[in-house]
């Protein structure tokens, strides 16, 4: 590409790509789908020309490193408003650098169109974040009110940083998408200034697998996990995400262990006319009582819990009815684990119902009082159930957690949705995935992948993968993590 006189000492990567004409730019904009273009302005020798050509420069070498960093995700182009042919350019799409205060602008375009300004900050990780999601939130540096807290990078600076700091110090580990670090964010910045010279509080984003070693270390389950050191010691983990900055600075005054929670009283030890049935007692139960309706329960399940006072109340009006069709019991299916495996439960909370000792029918949840005691004073089959999406023939992968690394390993490129059957949002984007990994089905370098989070085997990749709400879309580099997928759930 021919450069400036005033450019020609520059190295400038060969990743840039340089425009002048408007055709090789609708060609750009048709073939390209993420493009920042600077605008500059080299001209003639106005007052302006010295700070505009300062400002191309600075730019270029920036952007040299930023085209380095998204290559093969974004593209970097640089239309160059001073010589002839590209005036007419700039003209067409009505670009005037020497409008802007450095005589620079940074344009993006996305899908073939204009998108937005860049107007995030003019950085190397700013700009690069920006290119891998032109749609995502800034960074958290970015907030002016941020300055405060210290933002570490890699594992190297956080080493370094533990090393260093003698005074107590607050470390906050986040995800970028997490809707409580976002919320406690402001609480957190605010804390930061006004403890300033006392106590350092910062923050790290290790949602990327490349910190993986970072989260074993410290224990990062779930995100925030905020970490208390002293002297580079850590000492206790800060568990109030509702705190604000004066909460923050009282805790850091006297830092103690969090104090353990009471745990929660189990089901079967509640008052309650529910029969609670065990691996030992179960089936003599069932050969006792003629009609009886199971309910397969876990306690962490939150769908168990909203439906457990309405699977109560039933059990009560039953107990006390003169011609009573049924009685209700429930299995604690985490702790009576023969019995979910003889019934084949994987998912809760699962109904089965039983006549004269033998399984008859598994139900749809019944989650009222009222339902739960219609059908039982008329117990028919339910229509048949729609089978499991991992039962069907289509070019979806499903892996379980002992395949999965291994698995994606073979693929330049996965996708993959990390989902619950229940959830309503994954039940939508099931019918748009499974049609776009038809779209690709001859390709060897790219797969559709699924993993069902509902799986007790799959309980603990889930949480490893940074799955915390459904469904999730996780993008993979021969099984390396890269980043999330948060864009439209339709086929396109």
């Amino acid at each position: 590409a021919f450069l400036p006189p005033f450019l020609s000492s520059l190295k400038v990567s060969p990743l840039i790509e340089k425009i002048s004409d408007h055709k090789d730019f609708k060609k750009l904009l048709r073939t390209r789908n993420n493009i920042l273009v600077l605008y500059s302005k080299s001209g003639n020798n106005n007052v302006a020309f010295g700070f505009s050509a300062a400002a191309a420069e600075s730019s270029l070498r920036l952007l040299s490193s930023v085209a380095q960093e998204v290559k093969g995700r974004g593209t970097i182009s640089w239309i160059d408003c001073g010589d002839t042919e590209s005036r007419k350019l700039c003209k067409k799409m009505k670009v005037d650098p020497n409008s802007k205060e450095k005589g620079v602008e940074l344009l993006h375009y996305k899908d073939g169109a204009f998108h937005t300004e860049y107007n995030r900050a003019v950085t190397l990780k700013s700009m690069v974040a920006f290119l891998k999601d032109p749609e995502g939130a800034p960074l958290w540096e970015e907030d002016p009110e941020a300055k405060d807290v210290v933002h570490v990078d890699s594992e190297k600076e956080l080493r370094r940083l533990l090393k260093k700091e003698d005074k107590p110090l607050l470390m906050m580990f986040y995800a970028p998408w997490c809707g409580v670090c976002k919320r406690m964010m402001p609480s957190y910045q605010q804390a930061a200034t006004e403890l300033k010279g006392k106590y350092v509080l910062a923050g790290m984003n290790v949602y990327s697998a490349e910190f993986e070693r970072i989260k074993e270390e410290y224990n990062v389950r779930g995100y925030p996990t905020i970490c208390y050191f002293e002297k580079g010691k850590f000492l206790f983990h800060f568990e109030n995400y509702g705190a604000t900055a004066t909460d923050i600075a009282e805790w850091l005054k006297n830092p103690q262990a969090p104090q353990p929670q009471a745990p929660e009283t189990p089901w079967a030890d509640e008052e309650n006319v529910v029969y609670h049935l065990t691996d030992e007692d179960f089936d003599k139960f069932i050969k006792d009582h003629s009609s009886v309706l199971v309910m397969f329960h876990a306690p962490w399940c939150g769908h168990c819990k909203k439906m457990k006072p309405e699977y109560e109340k039933a059990a009560e009006f039953l107990h006390v009815a003169s011609d009573s069709p049924g009685v209700l019991a429930a299995v604690d299916a985490t702790v009576n684990k023969a019995l979910a495996e003889r019934y084949r439960i994987s998912g809760f909370p699962t109904l089965k119902y039983f006549k004269d000792g033998e399984e008859k029918y598994t139900l749809p949840h019944l989650r009222t009082k009222k339902k739960i005691i219609d059908w039982l004073l008329n117990p028919e089959a339910p229509p048949p159930p729609e089978p499991a999406w991992e039962e069907k023939q289509t070019s979806v992968i499903h892996l379980a957690g002992e395949d999965f690394r291994e698995s994606l390993k073979k693929k330049k490129h996965t996708l993959v949705m990390f989902y619950a059957p229940w959830c309503p949002h994954c039940k939508n984007s099931i019918p748009h995935f499974t049609t776009a990994a038809e779209v690709f089905k001859e390709d060897r370098k790219i797969a559709y992948a699924a993993v069902d989070c509902a799986k007790e085997q799959n309980h603990d990749l889930c949480k490893q993968e940074g799955v915390d709400g459904y469904p999730t879309f996780n993008y993979y580099n021969y099984g390396k993590f890269v980043e999330k997928y948060t864009g439209e759930r339709g086929v396109s």
